[in-house]
């Protein structure tokens, strides 16, 4: 329990996101009871704290769901913003402030906390850039809701799955010589996710009266370009060779990032436009009622050591990936052809496979990533430009855990929709596609006691443009869909043979260590 608070009732949204995944389970071991509002919230399923937090549906433009799921809250954190959601996002994330304002004034909330941006001083909001100007609105907007308000303004958050240190990760590690955008020069004061969730933690216990924005930031100022030096040296890399030039604009740079690092696009355009500000701390306020820790805040360093062992040690709780890809398709799986009065195109393969059950399934969870799609890579590594050139995730958004998977992770171009540990993975496509598609993997006993591997594909199509897309593509099928299965089940047969070998391995040790000794 944090010192000096009651145990109080939480109401997190965004809780599948990067910063809300990581705040329920902190609220939790804080004391506090947490309920956490998703879209989705069978994505929350599998998260180490599901079973310790209450899950309902809603989304923050829908006032009914939002004024539900407000009944009987102390403390409301909104963790969400429209960002990559194109032209109409400011409007959105207008609405969606005015009615969690609205609605937890009604509830009887005593207090909000939100997270935004920091701003620069002295930059009217008019010159910021749309998505640091829609942060802005969005904490005056809840300040003004009647309910006492806690508005954090945090800059780049450093942390394992962040994306701005996935895009600092990849671009230092990547390019020992880069030509960069001038944005590399900007003063930015970076601060660690660590921080950042104590200080929100520690905001539920604010006193009544307390209503304003605080600024967050670590102990280093620095420009980007120092921190990509920085991290060099912390990855033990060779100090990167960088040369800024002028022509980069925040939309071409947005290009740029997008296609070195696993950050889409859509994602990189708002945080390479916020780069062009100088984002330094004009105050640190809130040290008066959330106290630093004994040790100080961590800098820049620490942040990144962390971080780097954390991805090291398999061991990133969430990712920017964790959130749903804005325009990323919705609908439920169909289980009938006709469903919607559409087609509904099918590929199935299916292969006996001489192994146990459990090792072709460790091979199944383990699929993408660094582990690849077993067929074709070439074919796989296409797809992926192709659809980062379009805007889309492409193949660099890898996985979370390298042998783990869980409802709603990120999975290169897909997002896992269900998993039934040992029996089944559905992943549902989030690559730029005219229909809605699903790749299915699971793992059977036949009526022979053998291991079955089934595989099946399915794409809705949306008009003739998804009609014409699939009949493209399906004569690729027999090499794409047909060496995976077959792949899938050599390598199965593989592990199966390697793990055989080790138990026999470690019986044999065994016999020798406890059989009949000559006595001297």
């Amino acid at each position: 329990m944090t010192s000096g608070t009651s145990p109080l009732r939480c109401l997190v949204t965004g809780a599948t996101g990067y910063i809300g995944g990581r705040l329920v389970p902190e609220l939790i071991e804080a004391g506090h009871s947490v309920r956490a509002l998703a879209r989705s919230p069978e994505k929350l399923r599998d998260h180490p704290w599901a079973d310790r937090a209450e899950t309902v549906r809603g989304d923050v433009t829908d006032a009914d769901s939002v004024r539900a799921a407000m009944d009987g809250v102390d403390v409301a954190y909104y963790l969400v913003h429209a960002l990559g959601t194109g032209s109409g996002f400011e409007e959105t994330d207008r609405r969606a402030a005015r009615i969690f304002g609205e609605q937890a004034r009604a509830a009887g909330v005593r207090r909000i906390v939100y997270l935004g941006g920091l701003t620069p001083a002295g930059v009217p909001e008019r010159e910021l850039s749309p998505h640091l100007r829609s942060r802005a609105e969005v904490g005056r907007l809840l300040l003004g809701s009647g309910v006492p308000t806690a508005v954090l303004r945090a800059a780049v958050i450093i942390g394992s799955g962040s994306a701005s240190f996935e895009m600092l990760r990849y671009l230092t590690e990547r390019l020992p010589l880069m030509v960069t955008p001038s944005w590399v020069r900007t003063r930015m004061q970076p601060t660690a996710v660590r921080d950042v969730l104590r200080t929100l933690v520690g905001c539920a216990g604010l006193p009544p009266d307390v209503n304003r924005a605080f600024d967050l930031g670590g102990p280093d100022v620095l420009s980007y370009r120092d921190m990509m030096q920085r991290y060099a040296a912390v990855a033990a890399l060779p100090r990167r060779i960088i040369l800024p030039v002028p022509v980069l604009t925040p939309r071409l740079s947005s290009h740029w990032v997008g296609l070195v690092t696993p950050v889409p696009h859509s994602i990189a355009r708002p945080l390479a436009e916020s780069l062009r500000h100088e984002v330094v701390c004009a105050e640190h306020d809130i040290a008066r009622y959330v106290p630093d820790p004994p040790g100080g805040l961590l800098g820049i360093d620490r942040a990144l050591e962390l971080a780097l062992q954390r991805i090291r040690e398999a061991d990133v709780a969430t990712r920017w990936s964790s959130a749903a890809v804005p325009g990323a398709p919705s609908d439920p799986l169909p289980t009938d052809p006709d469903w919607a009065g559409g087609s509904l195109y099918t590929d199935r393969r299916q292969r006996a496979v001489d192994a146990s059950p459990e090792a072709l399934w460790r091979v199944v969870e383990g699929i993408g990533g660094e582990n690849g799609w077993y067929s074709f890579p070439l074919a796989w590594a296409v797809r992926g430009w192709l659809d980062r050139l379009v805007g889309g995730v492409g193949l660099r958004r890898g996985r979370r855990d390298a042998a783990r998977l869980r409802v709603g992770d990120s999975l290169d171009f897909w997002r896992v929709e269900e998993i039934e540990p040992g029996r089944l993975l559905r992943l549902r496509a989030e690559m730029r596609l005219p229909g809605l598609a699903w790749l299915e993997l699971t793992v059977e006993r036949d009526g022979a006691g053998r291991s079955r591997y089934r595989q099946r594909a399915l794409f809705h199509p949306h008009g003739l443009a998804g009609h014409a897309y699939w009949w493209s593509v399906s004569p690729f099928h027999a090499v794409v869909f047909g060496g995976m299965a077959r792949r899938i089940a050599e390598a199965a047969g593989a592990e199966a043979g390697e793990t055989g070998a080790r138990e026999a391995q470690a019986a044999e040790t065994e016999a020798d260590e406890t059989g009949p000794r000559a006595e001297g």
